[in-house]
């Protein structure tokens, strides 16, 4: 065997090293963030790569020399090659709906019909086919309720709270104007707005003009109901809180709904305070927020430049993935719009991953390739299913959320794996295996978190 002093062979020992302690992070971030057979597999890759790079200089076998400089061309050749720039679509465009959506057809605002009224007895004439289907749900116990199968008193009680708080905000979504109008700068407004609602809590935050199709046609919820919806604001300013991965994991147990219920207060709350700094300025502004939305949240998140619309029907952001809730506000206050990502990379993931269908419990979501829906091509969940499921458990599962690769969090390691994501087809393919290898391609719920933990005496 050569000497240490060869120049290729302290290479290829550096090389070595760096290969071990890479992989010896990726094992302690993976244990820092409770994901125990992750850990597991980065630890044990970690040894057995430190194995075979010192193996050469203990047993002094030619063929072991050759072996090891045979598995770091092959490790050099397989990053080169599942780098390269492909598979991306340049020029893709997001698709655009062709027709807005009637809230009334949303499965919470055909929750809210009670059997014998007035509302309940139009709505099924003109949806015969609906009634029998919803029967469903309204046969199983429902969201929160004390029969379902996931009901635990403290947590239920606790996401009821949440909902509870962001339901008094209702009369405050709109309010009185200034009649002291603010001249204001469009690029220092709209830069002031989103560092504001970065400090208030969110994680990403763009500016799209308000179109029709981002707004419902006919309100379906509460007082709301039946009434059409006009446009009345130019701008639409769209932001995204994180959802807490260590509760979503534990979908689609109760801790998922007091995180889901949480989020929806907290992105209501920031919403609530930054419209009325507007209307403070003088301008109109409306906040919509949970129950009270006359937009289509990730329609409108979307072409604020926030992400795109994946598998399961949901926003998919750089960042969280699908593991956000989505604040509206619009408004007429000048603000400098944000270019949407027209990123087909996600799309490219989302057909090729289908983790989030695979893991549904009530089949909701489509292993087919998008489909063309009232004239646009997107996928879109079966949500009677869905919501016919959230009936029996009684929290709004999450499982999809939970499994998605794009969910892991906001970190160094997983923001590697993101950036080859968005700039190679071959190094998504790469990734979704390693994926399901790392993390398993069902992941099993975690544990609920130790300060949850409580019962009844």
């Amino acid at each position: 065997m050569a000497s240490f002093s060869n120049i290729w062979y302290e290479a290829m020992l550096i090389v070595g090293v760096i290969l071990f302690l890479s992989i010896l992070w990726a094992a302690y971030v993976s244990f820092l963030e409770k994901e125990a057979r992750a850990a597991k597999i980065f630890l044990f890759t970690a040894i057995v790569l430190l194995l075979l790079f010192v193996s050469p200089w203990f047993f002094h076998a030619v063929w072991l020399n050759y072996f090891v400089e045979f598995v770091i061309l092959m490790l050099f050749v397989a990053g080169f090659v599942f780098t390269l720039p492909i598979g991306n679509k340049s020029g893709w465009i997001s698709p655009v709906p062709i027709k807005r959506i009637d809230e009334r057809d949303t499965m919470f605002s055909r929750n809210e019909l009670k059997r014998g009224s007035k509302d309940y007895e139009n709505y099924y004439s003109k949806n015969p086919e609906k009634e029998k289907s919803d029967a469903v749900f309204r046969s199983k116990p429902g969201l929160l309720a004390k029969g379902a199968v996931q009901y635990n008193p403290f947590h239920f009680a606790s996401a009821d709270a949440s909902f509870f708080t962001v339901a008094k905000f209702k009369n405050g979504v709109n309010g009185s104007v200034s009649e002291d109008k603010v001249k204001v700068d469009t690029n220092e407004i709209t830069s002031y707005l989103k560092s504001w609602s970065k400090k208030l809590g969110a994680v990403d935050s763009g500016v799209t003009e308000l179109q029709e199709y981002h707004l419902y046609s006919v309100g379906g919820r509460a007082e709301r109901r039946n009434i059409p919806i006009k446009k009345q604001h130019q701008f639409a300013f769209a932001f995204t809180v994180e959802m807490q991965r260590e509760m979503m994991t534990t979908a689609p147990a109760s801790t998922v709904i007091m995180e889901s219920a949480q989020q929806y207060l907290e992105a209501g709350r920031i919403a609530m305070q930054l419209a009325a700094f507007i209307r403070n300025l003088g301008y109109e502004a409306r906040a919509h927020i949970d129950g009270n939305y006359e937009v289509v949240c990730p329609l409108v998140a979307r072409d604020a430049g926030l992400g795109e619309l994946g598998r399961m029907g949901l926003l998919m952001t750089p960042k969280l993935g699908p593991r956000v809730r989505i604040g509206v506000v619009t408004t007429n206050l000048p603000l400098v719009v944000d270019e949407p990502l027209n990123d087909y990379s996600f799309i490219d993931f989302c057909i090729k991953c289908k983790k989030c269908a695979d893991v549904c419990p009530s089949k909701a979501i489509s292993f087919e390739d998008s489909q063309v829906v009232d004239g646009v091509k997107r996928w879109q969940i079966n949500q009677e299913q869905c919501f016919n499921y959230w009936s029996i458990i009684g929290t709004d599962c999450g499982r999809c959320v939970a499994a998605c690769p794009f969910s892991h969090p906001d970190n160094a390691l997983h923001n590697l794996v993101r950036a080859g994501i968005k700039r190679s087809a071959l190094f998504r393919t790469a990734a979704l295996k390693m994926d399901d290898v790392i993390y398993g391609r069902k992941p099993k719920p975690a544990a609920i978190p130790d300060w949850a933990r409580i019962s009844e005496k």
